[in-house]
């Protein structure tokens, strides 16, 4: 009966391709004490039916496309952080931290095969992408040696998700860092009865301009009407101003500028204005600058904030719209109409792709990867998938330009990367193992090693440089560490003992760094070794 389920399954490639899928989320969704698999366990899923049914294939075609959407959605979601860490102080010590470790990670990994003939060069450049988590890696790896990597890859990918979640947690349990953590990113508001001496007579446009950045003058309160802020009103005694912000403690220091608190009166009162939120789903809109959104002055509206994904963003005037935001706006009812026209307000923008953007991107990624650079002692050796990456952080940064749409919604954008991700791992998984199961009969504990010492040359390096020599703060370094080794996972568990923005930002940072720079390193090492 096996016998039929296997020429079954090899017959019928897609449907063990999805079964692979289905298993490994399975099966990855299972959490011991905060450790799980995720998306690797379709790997081992995929290796395991490989290995049963050895006649099972897959073009590979199938995984190159599903790593290259792996690729486009990361740097497309993570461009803007990414430029911006490379020239900010913070992040230059983060990436000189997280390279260094790389690099001795590399030549750990170098030193045991020249000390052990028993360990393969392929296989062992297989455990340091698994080591780091690296699938784009692995790819490089599988492009220079075959299947091979594949099985160095499966064993050291689990201790790549265990080993820096346990070392994190020791240094955690034990050092105890002081950790400052920071509110939640909400908007929040004052009423304010002006009764300052100082800043009666002023225009509402000269107090605006006094305040600090994500501060917003948002309606004026006078004779019982609640007036949409005009910066050409003047502020007289015994106006109640309604001032917003994302910062709650700035803002209520700010606040006293003005006068004293006395919540309740705008609020309550929506006779002349009320509030709504608007999905930004217009063409016209999406890639716009804030400074560029002129609302039309006969709908008496104001914004007053802008909330993306799961956060509150501050209002200044630089910020880019993006499809799915979704914008607060201030306007008598009447108005609403007429506002959701302008904005667009569907939901369905959370979704929308632009597949023009995506074709462009692509092929500009796979055209930059495709040159051959021409290196000393090396010859000529092509980006590759790093190749794609570069370019995508780089129209993630720029987000549009001029008819071509670059950014995507973030939920899109993740629905898009995790497929192509899965997709990849499923069809390496279900195309290695076979080779999997004999190379792990013959040695299995070596690679267990081989994978254990990578991951924790890594993450001691990562985390000894970025705290001992750069003084940076514990939940900045967990963010680091998550991005040098690359498993969201690893992220989660940082958020979970730092709860604060920094270990997001540190990944952002860092992660798509330090996926170029793996890609790199074994493309090196396979053209050096050919």
């Amino acid at each position: 009966m096996l016998t039929d389920i296997g020429l079954f399954l090899a017959s019928q490639p897609l449907l063990a391709l999805f079964l692979t899928i289905a298993v490994g989320y399975l099966i990855g969704a299972v959490n011991v004490r905060g450790f799980a698999l995720g998306s690797g366990a379709v790997l081992f899923v995929g290796l395991g039916l490989g290995a049963a049914v050895p006649t099972l294939s897959l073009p590979p075609l199938l995984g190159n496309l599903g790593l290259l959407l792996f690729l486009y959605g990361v740097g497309i979601a993570y461009g803007a952080q990414f430029w911006r860490g490379l020239s900010s102080a913070d992040g230059a010590k983060a990436n000189i931290a997280a390279t260094t470790a790389v690099l001795c990670a590399l030549a750990l990994m170098l030193g045991m095969v020249h000390w052990m003939p028993a360990l393969g060069l392929g296989e062992a450049l297989g455990a340091f992408a698994g080591a780091g988590t690296s699938t784009a890696a692995l790819q490089a790896a599988l492009a220079a040696f075959g299947t091979g990597p594949a099985t160095g890859y499966s064993v050291a990918y689990p201790l790549g998700v265990a080993v820096p979640i346990l070392m994190l947690g020791i240094y955690n349990a034990v050092r105890k860092p002081v950790i400052a953590e920071r509110a939640a990113s909400t908007m929040h508001v004052e009423e304010i009865d002006v009764d300052e001496f100082s800043v009666l007579g002023m225009t509402l446009g000269e107090a605006a301009r006094r305040l600090p950045d994500g501060i917003t003058i948002a309606a004026i309160r006078r004779g019982h009407r609640n007036l949409v802020a005009d910066d050409a009103t003047c502020i007289e005694a015994g106006d109640v101003l309604l001032v917003t912000g994302i910062d709650q403690a700035c803002l209520h220091d700010v606040a006293t500028r003005f006068g004293r608190a006395h919540p309740g009166r705008m609020l309550r009162d929506r006779s002349d204005l009320d509030y709504e939120r608007f999905f930004v789903s217009s063409p016209a809109l999406i890639g716009q600058r804030l400074s560029a959104l002129a609302l039309p002055e006969s709908l008496n509206a104001r914004i007053l904030h802008l909330r993306r994904s799961d956060a509150d963003l501050p209002l200044t005037s630089e910020r880019i719209l993006e499809a799915g935001d979704r914008i607060g706006v201030l306007a008598p009812r009447a108005s609403f109409p007429a506002l959701r026209q302008l904005f667009g307000d569907s939901v369905r923008s959370t979704g929308d792709i632009s597949y023009t953007g995506i074709g462009v991107g692509v092929t500009l990624g796979l055209g930059f990867g495709a040159i051959h650079w021409p290196l000393p002692l090396l010859g000529h050796v092509s980006l590759g998938f790093a190749g794609l990456l570069l370019v995508a952080l780089l129209l993630g940064w720029r987000r549009r330009s001029g008819p071509f749409q670059w950014a995507m919604p973030i939920s899109a954008n993740l629905v898009l990367r995790n497929f192509g991700l899965t997709l990849f791992l499923a069809v390496v998984g279900l195309s290695s193992g076979a080779t999997f199961a004999a190379t792990i009969a013959a040695n299995g504990l070596l690679y267990l090693l081989l994978g254990s010492g990578i991951v924790a040359v890594l993450v001691a390096v990562t985390m000894a440089i970025a705290l001992l020599v750069f003084r940076l703060p514990f939940d900045s370094v967990a963010g680091i560490v998550a991005g040098a080794t690359g498993n969201p996972a690893i992220l989660a568990f940082a958020n979970r003992i730092a709860r604060t923005d920094r270990p997001d930002i540190g990944y952002a940072m860092i992660f798509p760094s330090m996926t170029v720079l793996k890609i790199l390193l074994v493309q090196l090492v396979g053209v050096w070794a050919t």
